[in-house]
């Protein structure tokens, strides 16, 4: 085994690529950019009717937006190319024939209906179902039959019947299985397509992978491809099986938990920062207290070993909350630049909004920065700053806007601000101050339906800031408008419930 440390990530492309690949992808980045070794790029596309160039794309998108690089992989090559397993279907073949030389490969002609109908009579007599290994012992005459009732066979592994098989990983320790509760399992496919099982060996050897970080599901196939890696006489790798993550409700994560792609992740707003420090800490303590880590930090601390054996829940809320710090200390520049193509998207920014538009929206995600959880938020929360259709939620219509006295306050309002001269919030605050003091009202109460009447909601940044920002004849329409709905009783609370 070469002294570099070499690690690979080996996603296969038949989907979209779930939080848990990202999972791995990140703890086998942090590991080897922590000791200066090799990170391989691997595409395990041996089930050639679910691969898709499709998926792919994702893999590689999801990767580069967490800020994950490799140093070998199909897209740049590398000493052990190719990366790409559906083109290396040539080594596993031979591999194969080299397991049936040494009497530890064999021909099996099961049908996946004979197959399925041994697994259910295992159930049933309540074992745990494994192939029952009726091809085991074939003879020329058996094979030749079944070759002319026109089956195809696949090729399975002779495990040990008698024993037991021992892993010592990183992170689980020392894990025993009896291998008399294995079945033999199938190294390649009727289609001559290896399965994940050969495939998997083969390559770890002759990418000279030293370790092989992967998720705790893999590892009751770690038995299997360490007889696999015996019979072959290949050194095997260490293994590193990480924890679980787990729902809310303690339960896998899927779907019903929220979003699972990486995908929805950026969509939603998540910022890849926050992303990396919330996925490291699901299963790995720095040793501290501390929840907001930077990536250099994360990784100055790393270490598979303060990896925990025990499952890791993936809580939204947290989620949410870390991604609301990230967003909190971003430069404001930055945070803009982020903004635009989903303000954009949602037609609420031009194409090309010119300079002093784009200015302006660095100073609105500034005041409205430290408010918000998640970048797609700001088409809802802040909807106010970008447009006059938006909704007045039920506690805004509840405390202020259905009061009979509001109307009047609102009206008398616009009249004053379509007046004044300068619109700077001082200029503001004094206007909406001194109309309170010359109706005998507490400033509250004028405060609060302007904020109601041009945000269309009760909570957000400060008023007279965020007004600074909106331009002055958008802000006397909205009070004027406000003013009349009211009057006319059609802000009534709804039926829905109350906005947040």
């Amino acid at each position: 085994m070469p002294d570099a440390i070499r690690v690979r990530f080996a996603p296969a492309p038949t989907g979209y690529m779930h939080i848990g690949n990202l999972h791995t992808a990140l703890f086998n980045w942090l590991f080897v950019r922590g000791q200066g070794g090799t990170m391989v790029l691997r595409i395990e596309d041996t089930d050639e009717l679910r691969s898709t160039p499709e998926a792919l794309g994702v893999i590689y998108d999801g990767l580069r937006w967490l800020g994950l690089d490799w140093d070998e992989g199909p897209d740049i090559g590398g000493p052990y190319a190719p990366y790409m397993q559906s083109e290396r279907l040539a080594i596993y073949q031979g591999y194969a024939q080299k397991l049936r030389d040494l009497g530890l490969g064999y021909e099996c002609f099961c049908t996946p209906e004979e197959l399925e109908e041994q697994r259910q009579l295992m159930r049933a007599r309540g074992i745990p179902p494994k192939y029952d290994g009726r091809c085991r012992n074939l003879t020329e005459a058996d094979e030749l039959r079944l070759r002319h009732e026109g089956r195809e066979p696949c090729i399975r592994f002779r495990v040990r019947e008698t024993g037991k098989t021992v892993i010592n990983d990183i992170i689980q320790g020392e894990v025993i299985y009896e291998n008399a509760l294995i079945g033999d399992p199938v190294i390649a496919k009727t289609s001559g397509f290896p399965t994940y099982h050969l495939a998997v060996v083969v390559d770890d050897h002759l990418m000279q992978i030293t370790h092989v970080i992967r998720a705790v599901e893999h590892l009751p196939n770690t038995q299997i491809h360490r007889q696999l890696q015996e019979a072959l006489e290949i050194e095997p790798p260490q293994y590193a099986h990480l924890p679980l993550i787990l729902g809310e409700d303690r339960t896998k994560l899927s779907k019903r938990h929220g979003a699972v792609a990486v995908t929805d992740y950026a969509e939603q707003g998540f910022l890849p920062e926050a992303m990396v420090n919330f996925l490291a800490l699901l299963g790995w303590s720095p040793g501290s207290e501390e929840e907001i880590l930077s990536r250099e930090q994360i990784l100055d601390k790393f270490s598979l070993s303060d990896c925990s054996r025990s499952p890791s829940v993936f809580d939204l809320g947290k989620a949410e909350w870390m991604n609301g710090q990230y967003i909190n200390d971003a430069d404001p520049e930055h945070l803009a630049d982020l903004l635009l193509p989903l303000l954009q998207e949602e037609g609420l920014m031009a194409k090309d909004p010119g300079a002093d538009r784009h200015q302006w929206l660095v100073m609105v995600a500034q005041l409205m920065q430290s408010r918000v959880k998640l970048l797609s938020t700001f088409s809802t929360w802040a909807r106010y700053f970008f447009t006059d259709a938006f909704d007045y939620d039920n506690r805004a219509r509840q405390q202020w806007l259905n009061d009979p006295e509001t109307a009047p306050k609102l009206t008398a309002l616009a009249d004053r601000l379509a007046t004044l001269d300068e619109w700077n919030a001082e200029a503001l605050e004094q206007a909406v101050r001194g109309l309170a003091e010359e109706l005998g009202v507490k400033a509250a109460q004028v405060i609060h339906p302007c904020r109601a009447a041009v945000t269309g909601t009760t909570i957000g940044p400060s008023l007279f800031h965020l007004m600074e920002l909106l331009e002055q004849a958008d802000v006397v329409g909205r009070l004027r408008r406000a003013a009349g709905l009211s009057a006319a009783g059609e802000l009534k609370p709804t039926d829905e419930e109350e906005s947040a």
